[in-house]
């Protein structure tokens, strides 16, 4: 049973009536949710704007620019999120933070303790612990702001392929490219402040496609890329679509496009990477192999860090040690895939399955796949 307290729980009265009324009104038996999501978003509202007043007053300190992790859905961009957000030079938004992005600064702060018992144990699509610490995306925190996200599609399923193409395929119009920009930069400002004014680390898969868009709002940041076997990360990433929808879906929904859109959307976001970031200095890009990531991680850190010129590793090796061997039990989902499916993604994605030189021995998928 999906929980009471939807993510739009966090968004503005204005920027919530105006999904509701792009998007068409939630079913029956999800009404109770957007309800509660009003209520809230009503609650808030006047310490949001003390807090949006306050912000645009306060005099800004310079932020360094941020180090963005990419790679398609389902590649290993958590995993290498959450470790190398052990460095403690590294800040990052955390639970609260994306679930209450207007609040950031205020309530969050004075609320924490009675909110991270709201947190859910886990996060839905696999085994991966949800804590206080955990650091987030900022994918759901500007669709709760009002930036143009797939996630919108999640919620409103009746739109989710027009959702998913213009935010993955960047089919959407200059304003909203525009809005996009403003909330994203807004986000991490607040978000810098929260943190101590250290470098952001942030993840999010759709930015594989947006590298063009964040150099020109950072032009020092630094890319990492990681990737990981295709014939594992389909079946994975068309359960993280499938399993989220219960969860997060205010209206009915039947049979989604998803496995088609995961099939095309993979190249298109591996393109614009690649020609995104052909003119990159070498200190700003970095590829990683998610298999390499979990076979040698210290390894790869260490020249992820040298290479990019991070902050000391040295000093952060005992806080990735430490949290490395907390994940000596974790249990990663098993997938299986069918023959048609099989020659689907050798159809769809050669190209890099060539580059990489990956085989479907060795994607660790369940005996039945084949």
């Amino acid at each position: 049973m999906a929980s009471l307290f939807h993510p739009l729980c966090g968004s503005n009265p204005p920027t919530l009536l105006r999904l509701l009324l792009q998007n068409g009104l939630p079913a029956a038996n999800r009404c109770p949710q957007v309800a509660l999501a009003l209520a809230v978003a009503l609650a808030r509202w006047p310490f949001s704007t003390a807090e949006q007043v306050a912000f645009a007053l306060s005099p800004k300190q310079p932020m360094p620019d941020p180090v963005f992790i990419v790679g398609y859905w389902r590649s290993g961009t958590t995993h290498l999120h959450n470790v190398m957000a052990q460095c403690p030079a590294f800040g990052y938004i955390t639970p609260l933070a994306t679930g209450m992005p207007w609040d950031i600064l205020g309530i969050v702060r004075s609320l924490e303790p009675l909110l991270e018992q709201a947190l859910p144990q886990d996060r839905y699509v696999d085994n991966v612990a949800v804590t206080p610490t955990s650091p987030q995306e900022d994918s759901i925190p500007l669709a709760t702001m009002g930036a143009a996200s797939y996630y919108h599609g999640m919620y409103f399923p009746r739109q989710f392929e027009a959702h998913f193409r213009r935010d993955v395929f960047g089919e959407v119009e200059e304003a909203n490219v525009e809005r996009w920009k403003r909330l994203h930069r807004h986000l991490l400002r607040k978000v810098s402040v929260h943190q101590g004014h250290r470098p952001l680390l942030i993840k999010n898969p759709v930015y594989t496609g947006y590298i063009r868009h964040l150099r020109e709002l950072w032009p020092g940041a630094k890319f990492i890329h990681i990737y990981r076997n295709p014939y594992r990360v389909f079946p994975s990433a068309r359960h993280y679509f499938t399993r989220l929808l219960p969860e997060l879906a205010l209206q009915d929904y039947g049979e989604l496009p998803i496995e088609s859109l995961v099939l095309e959307s993979y190249p298109f976001l591996l393109d614009a990477l690649k020609t995104d970031t052909a003119d990159l200095p070498s200190e700003q890009f970095a590829e990683v192999r998610f298999e390499d990531l979990q076979s040698e991680p210290l390894s790869v850190l260490k020249h992820l860090f040298e290479h990019l010129e991070l902050p000391d590793f040295e000093a952060a090796r005992p806080y990735f040690e430490t949290y490395l061997a907390g994940l000596d039990d974790y249990q990663q989902n098993q997938y299986s895939l069918e023959p048609e499916t099989v020659s689907k993604v050798e159809h769809h994605w050669q190209a890099y399955l060539q580059r990489w030189g990956y085989d479907l021995k060795d994607a660790g998928l369940c005996s039945n796949s084949i």
